[in-house]
Parts: structure tokens; C-alpha cells; sequence
């Protein structure tokens, strides 16, 4: 986990990184210069944080144990992020990552629910009250496992996912073409 960690807060938000805040890639991001935010992301999180939600990645980075990137690179990248949120007005609380292969069968890889139940715990928020925003089934099914509140968004990996929702026992997930429509419905709903 890298950012600044807990402090007091009621309304949180889980977002995945690849596909919902930068563009995705299929070789892996594994530069800080090939992290590029997608057009809109990071002012939505500005308007989450206005609106009064705190924000918190949760990312799959098996490109660690790939040895595709380093933890130094994986570190730049996510101050890059942090630093980019912040010139725009807003915030990210925290980054949490799984550095693990599928094959380590670990219980913080998306779709195992690790990750969502230690946000939970170290923000003092049930996991029930988050909402988790993301482009892939892995975020939704760690989300459902929890009993979060899921939303798919389009961007990334989502149009595919998005075909797979009735097969997956997930066709009641709400879906945003991005994550600033996404942002855009949570604030109309306060």
C-alpha cells in the first residue's frame, strides 16, 4: 500500500487502476511514462472528493511477480498518479496492490476479496458501505464477495466485461461508459 493512510472517513470509493483512472495496456503498464490517465478520470475523482467521498485504488499488479516491473517502478507509477490527482484538486487516501501471479493463489489477487476486506478494516468501514468502481469481472466478483456495491465502467477491459455480466450472475451491475459518468451519478444521488 502506498498514500497517505486512514483518517477519518465516511464515504469510500475502491476504484481499479488499469482501465477505470489510466489507460490500459495488454504488455502491462511498467513505467510511469506509460501510466496515461484516461481523458476525464482524474477530474471525477476531483468531483467524488468535492462531493464529499474519499477514494482508494485497489490493483492486481502481477507484473511484480512476472518480474515485468520493478517495486521501484511500481512505486514511481503510483506517485505519478498521486501527484497528477492532486495537481488536478483531489485525492487518492491510498494505494493497494496484489504483486502476486494468478498461480500463487493468493487471497489479495482480484477476484479474492483480500484486498476489499483490508480497506475495510483499516478505514473502519464495513465492506458492505463501499463502492467499488471497475473494468474487469475480477473487480466485481472480489466486490460481490464482500457485499460491496459494484459498478462496471466501459473504458478498459469493461466493453468485453460487460458482454459477460448475465453469464457471471452479475447482470444486475450498474454500467457507466466512464468513470466521470460513474462520478456523475454518484453525485446525483446525494
Amino acid at each position: 500500500m502506498s498514500g497517505t493512510g486512514p483518517r477519518h472517513i465516511q464515504k469510500l470509493i475502491v476504484l481499479d487502476r488499469d482501465g477505470v483512472i489510466n489507460h490500459d495496456s495488454d504488455e502491462y503498464i511498467k513505467t510511469p511514462q506509460e501510466w496515461q490517465p484516461i481523458a476525464g478520470s482524474l477530474e471525477a475523482i476531483v468531483r467524488l472528493n468535492h462531493a464529499g467521498y474519499s477514494i482508494v485504488v485497489a490493483t492486481n499488479q502481477s507484473g511484480i511477480a512476472r518480474l515485468l516491473l520493478t517495486m521501484d517502478n511500481l512505486m514511481a507509477i503510483h506517485n505519478k498518479m498521486l501527484r497528477l490527482t492532486e495537481a488536478a484538486g483531489g485525492r487518492i487516501e491510498a494505494v493497494f496492490f496484489c504483486p502476486h501471479a494468478p498461480a500463487d493463489h493468493c487471497g489479495c489477487r482480484k477476484p479474492a476479496p483480500g484486498m476489499y476486506l483490508d480497506i475495510s478494516r483499516r478505514f473502519r468501514i464495513p465492506p458492505q458501505q463501499l463502492f467499488t468502481i471497475g473494468d474487469s469481472l475480477r473487480d466485481l466478483q472480489a466486490a460481490h464477495a464482500v457485499r460491496a456495491r459494484a459498478w462496471l465502467v466501459r473504458t478498459g477491459k469493461g466493453t468485453q466485461t460487460e458482454t459477460r455480466l448475465s453469464e457471471a450472475g452479475l447482470s444486475d451491475t450498474p454500467v457507466f461508459d466512464n468513470l466521470a459518468a460513474a462520478a456523475g451519478h454518484i453525485i446525483a444521488q446525494l
